[in-house]
């Protein structure tokens, strides 16, 4: 495991993160009537609280549309949240031109081949564990030491928090 305190510049306004293998376990339960689920950390909910608390921006983009990213916005008011992403780079300079942010006013979180784009494209890049061989090889991409659905989305919170 890597003890590795991330690196996060106090110049950032906006957390930008991926929503499946970051916020949640990557994992889908199905249950008997064929409806699916996902798992939800209190320590990664807890951090959506922390960001909004403390002033932050904070977005989803996601590959995928699923009720739990419905329920953190209803709960936390979210500033962007866009589902069902095939162009994640895209999304992310939108965003980006929105709120006017410098490369070092943001973080952006993935950790699949969809977000690779994206990933390289910022400067300010950090994945889990868990993530793919091809996210975790990006030049300057830092790693958290807890995995996704575990507390990851928690660990930048408070590495922003306390930096």
């Amino acid at each position: 495991m890597n003890n590795q305190k991330l690196n996060i510049p106090q110049t950032v306004k906006m957390v930008i993160t991926d929503f499946d293998g970051i916020v949640t376990d990557n994992c889908v339960y199905i249950d008997s009537n064929g409806g699916m689920t996902r798992k939800l950390n209190f320590k990664d909910i807890m951090a959506f609280s922390i960001l909004k608390k403390q002033g932050y921006k904070i977005g989803i983009i996601s590959g995928e549309s699923n009720s739990a990213i419905d329920i953190l916005n209803d709960k936390f008011n979210l500033d962007e949240i866009h589902t069902n992403i095939r162009k994640k780079l895209d999304v992310l300079k939108s965003i980006i031109e929105k709120y006017n942010l410098k490369s070092n006013e943001y973080i952006y979180i993935g950790d699949d081949i969809n977000d690779i784009e994206a990933l390289e494209f910022a400067e300010i890049k950090i994945t889990v564990p868990d993530a793919v061989e091809k996210v975790k090889n990006i030049n300057g991409i830092q790693i958290t030491s807890a995995s996704g659905g575990n507390g990851a989305f928690r660990e930048v919170t408070d590495c922003l928090i306390n930096s």
